[in-house]
């Protein structure tokens, strides 16, 4: 039997032209796609691809060829749950885990225009018209 724990397993529904978040990721939602992304390839016991836990082996290995396979299917993933004015920056990435790396270096960064920006909607963020449910989803989403 198979170990369900074993990153290298692949099934029929890994198919490279699976999108595994509802939004692709854009200028502005990095930790929420980040967040989901992490759970969609945490329960494809696919991490290890993107954090570099599972480093290329030699060419000569025998996980050489399953480690490809894999690491291509996760790029794939990867590139198809990026916004097309994103993806173009890490095309040519030589790996699943420099797409992530990648992408972290550049959204992680604290971002202080953005976050007055959003302090000013949350100090802006009126309940108005909105029942309590949507004005707190409102705020919640800021």
């Amino acid at each position: 039997m198979d170990d369900p724990y074993d990153p290298y397993i692949m099934n029929n529904a890994n198919s490279p032209g699976l999108i595994l978040v509802s939004k692709p990721l854009t200028l502005e939602n990095w930790n929420s796609w980040k967040r989901a992304m992490l759970m969609a390839l945490g329960r494809r016991n696919k991490l290890e691809f993107v954090d570099g836990t599972i480093p290329p082996p030699d060419p000569k290995d025998p996980l050489h060829h399953a480690w490809l396979r894999n690491n291509n299917i996760v790029a794939s993933w990867l590139m198809n749950s990026i916004s097309k004015e994103v993806v173009v920056s890490v095309t040519y990435s030589s790996n699943a885990a420099a797409i992530w790396k990648d992408l972290e270096d550049r959204f992680q960064q604290n971002n202080g225009p953005r976050i007055l920006q959003l302090k000013r909607d949350l100090s802006n963020c009126l309940q108005g018209s909105r029942s309590v449910l949507q004005y707190y989803t409102k705020m919640k989403s800021i």
